[in-house]
């Protein structure tokens, strides 16, 4: 008899095959008319048509499907060949065994009583879930305030410090850590790394326990949800319900079967061997400051230091509002494209992260081709109709996993529930818009600018929080 996580992922699983199965059909059902019909179809010649140029430009924008293949391919291996629902995270062992564990949050401290909230909550958590050996440090540029505690350590970056490679940012206080004057951890102890807002759980904290003790690999991650707490946008949540299926798709697909960041990883609920880290360093200059957890993956890679998933879930919050997700999107794209076009990373090492950063950029001409086939009909091939179908398919149904997976029924109620997941294909609509400006800015925009999201809470309005909280 199958348990009920099992029978949840058959379930899922089922799902996505059924939906594949559907547009495949569907669009093959449309262009075998389309194609099949002599008098209409048979001697149609493109080129004649629309002439060599515009031919040219309608089969490129077909192409481009071919660029996003590596990282759906990975995304549809994640979600079908391991448990989606994996239940509750058991220990293999105690955590007496492992090594001291240092829980780093970084923070520019503009919003105090937030970090101060969250260290106490997390370290509760710990504490709950059975980690001994650990302290939380939180490296701030400005002073928090947080109270005196054997387990807890401050550390405000000095406004004088300077990396000698000119690391800027979140890598200049993730390198000052790393300062021998500074860092207080012995080469075999590791580093758990939170942003500001994440919270741990109980599950959380027993998979890192469980990779520690395991002690096979550099450096893991796990998966983060972003409606399991208080949610602030719930447009801009469930625009992030694709993100979590990213983390249990090609995140698990990578880590698990090649352990190593093909297509890099995010900068929160990192768990990395100190000796590891510091060797890779996060002092990379500007082009390593913009997204710096994407060029320290791919930096570690290159080093030949290996990556594994992390069992357990983090919550985080999305962007507060729509504004703050498209500055957010933008950074990533410029971020990512200083690390592809970074001569110091070979391109063996970044190829796959090149194609999917050129997928995401090209995402309006692909797109056009939506619009692009209605006007200007072109016979094309089954293999390229398959292809165009698959990578559609995955794309929609990672928003649909992604809310199934991060809210609850339990705790919103049947009615809240359904509302929500009713809604999916209209906030992928806002979604993808959103996407495609940020997409327009991180092109055209200056590319040395981090911005940092509204993450304070208490500036919104209680009425707005009873209305977009859960």
């Amino acid at each position: 008899m199958i348990s009920n996580y099992e029978f949840k992922h058959l379930a899922h699983c089922t799902l996505l095959f059924c939906m594949l199965a559907f547009v495949v059909t569907f669009l093959s059902s449309v262009t075998t008319l389309k194609i099949g019909e002599q008098d209409q179809f048979y001697g149609f010649n493109p080129w004649a048509e629309y002439g060599t140029l515009g031919c040219s430009i309608l089969f490129g924008c077909r192409l481009l499907v071919i660029l996003a293949l590596p990282q759906v391919v990975l995304n549809f291996i994640g979600l079908t060949c391991f448990n989606a629902f994996p239940g509750k995270v058991t220990l293999k062992g105690s955590s007496l065994l492992t090594p001291l564990v240092c829980v780093r949050i970084v923070t520019r401290g503009d919003y105090p009583a937030l970090v101060r909230e969250n260290v106490s909550r997390n370290m509760a958590k710990c504490l709950e879930a059975g980690m001994d050996n650990f302290l939380i440090e939180v490296v701030t540029d400005k002073p928090i305030g947080l109270p005196k505690h054997r387990r807890i350590r401050e550390i405000v970056v000095p406004a004088s410090y300077q990396p000698k490679r000119g690391a800027m940012y979140k890598a200049r206080a993730l390198q000052y850590c790393l300062e021998d004057d500074v860092n207080e951890l012995a080469d075999n102890d590791y580093i758990v790394h939170l942003d500001e807002e994440t919270i741990m759980t109980h599950d959380s904290v027993r998979g890192i326990i469980n990779f520690m003790l395991d002690g096979k690999y550099d450096f893991g991650q796990g998966l983060i949800t972003y409606a399991s707490d208080r949610v602030m946008n719930w447009i801009t949540t469930l625009a992030d319900s694709n993100r979590v299926a990213d983390d249990m798709g090609k995140l698990r697909a990578q880590f698990n079967f090649f352990h190593k960041p093909l297509l890099s990883w995010k900068g929160s609920y990192i768990v990395s061997k100190v000796y590891a880290e510091r060797h890779v360093s996060y002092d990379h200059g500007i082009r390593g400051s913009l997204a710096e957890d994407c060029y320290f993956a791919m930096k570690a890679y290159m080093e030949g230091y290996t990556f594994a998933f992390v069992d357990g879930e983090m919550w985080e919050k999305s962007p507060f509002t729509m504004w703050d997700f498209i500055q957010q999107r933008k950074r990533w794209v410029q971020g990512i494209s200083l690390v592809v076009h970074s001569p110091e990373i070979a391109w063996r090492y970044k190829i796959w992260l090149a194609l999917s950063l050129y997928a995401w950029i090209t995402m309006p001409l692909s797109l056009s081709n939506i619009f692009l086939g209605l006007v200007f009909p072109l016979p094309t091939p089954m293999w390229l109709n398959f292809l165009c179908s698959f990578v559609a398919t995955v794309n929609i149904y990672m928003f649909i996993f992604g809310a199934i997976k991060s809210l609850s029924i339990y705790r919103m109620g049947i009615i809240k529930y359904g509302s929500c997941i009713a809604s999916i294909l209209f906030v992928i609509l806002i979604s993808t818009f959103m996407e495609n400006i940020a997409i327009i800015m991180g092109v055209f925009a200056q590319k040395k600018k981090f911005y940092v999201v509204d993450k304070d809470i208490s500036m919104l309005k209680k009425d707005e929080i009873k209305l977009f909280s859960v």
